[in-house]
């Protein structure tokens, strides 16, 4: 778990989950909304200054491995 200060104008918990995880960041919202509380009260756009609790990415599970046909030998 890490904590982020939010240093600019017009950041959302959507932004700052993206700037710390990238895409995967978007499965975490829920999880930041409920360790942060106060931050739903905040409104949209979160304020200057405000310290924000970011949960950890959960472990990267492997994709199924399929047979390959191939159509040319």
């Amino acid at each position: 778990m890490q904590s982020v200060t939010v240093k600019g104008e017009g950041i959302t918990l959507d932004l700052l989950l993206w700037r710390a995880y990238g895409v995967r960041g978007r499965i975490l919202l829920e999880d930041t909304l409920a360790l942060n509380v106060d931050v739903a009260r905040l409104g949209t756009i979160i304020p200057m200054g405000t310290k924000v609790l970011l949960p950890d990415l959960p472990a990267e599970t492997q994709g199924q491995s399929r047979d390959v046909i191939s159509l040319f030998g």
